[in-house]
């Protein structure tokens, strides 16, 4: 049985990439701060606060995953001149920071065929009011090209699924502010169901050629 460790798993994209993972066979390890609960054997919650990053090494010593999907993340909004160095420092500590310490824990225990995919978002390619946020998406990218080149003669694939505004709390979350969601063209909101299928792909062994790749679930928001 194939073997997950997804973090963020209490809520949003987090928590609906652990369903699917769950009905489709696998066993997961889910990461979060608050419990998270699955009614199903084969899910373990390890409860850990991925902002405290220098707990992580300790934390996942005795997990050997098949993949790793790293989907905690939150949402502060500032426009220039008024920035918050604490909130960005904050995003970086929990979307780069900690995804790094994850990755090389666990990538040298990876099996042949391995999966690493990490949530960023459309927003990594620039946004008003959204600049820090954005920055700590983009280096997603960045490391998940680098990181690609490394393990693929491993067969070990890194990707990066990136979601417009999806319904999850962080959409109604009072810290953006001013910032409001954007409504894609397709009249709604990305579903946290729609993120996890196409991570289930990308962790599917039809998907062993695609690596060092971002897929964007936009709803036509790019266009």
């Amino acid at each position: 049985m194939p073997h997950a460790l997804v973090t963020g798993a209490s809520s949003g994209i987090g928590a609906a990439i652990v369903e699917r993972l769950l009905r489709d066979g696998w066993r997961v390890t889910g990461v979060s701060r608050r419990p998270a609960t699955f009614d199903n054997p084969a899910f373990r919650h390890l409860p850990l606060d991925l902002s405290d990053v220098d707990a992580i090494a300790g934390a996942v010593a005795d997990v050997t995953p098949t993949a790793l999907v790293h989907a905690a993340g939150f949402l502060k909004v500032g426009r220039l001149g008024k920035l918050s160095h604490g909130d960005g420092a904050a995003m970086w500590r929990l979307h780069v920071d900690a995804a790094e310490r994850l990755a090389n824990m666990l990538a040298p225990r990876l099996p042949p065929g391995g999966r690493i995919v990490f949530i960023g978002s459309r927003t990594a390619s620039g946004a008003a009011g959204r600049g820090q946020y954005a920055a700590s998406k983009a280096a997603l990218v960045a490391m998940a090209r680098s990181w690609a080149a490394e393990l693929a003669p491993r067969g070990i694939t890194v990707n990066v699924v990136a979601p417009a505004a999806t319904e999850t709390p962080m959409l109604n979350d009072p810290a953006r502010g001013d910032v409001a969601p954007k409504l894609p063209p397709i009249g709604r909101f990305i579903r946290p169901e729609e993120v996890a299928a196409a991570v289930a792909f990308l962790l599917s062994s039809e998907a062993g050629a695609i690596t060092g790749q971002q897929l964007v679930i936009c709803g036509g928001s790019s266009l």
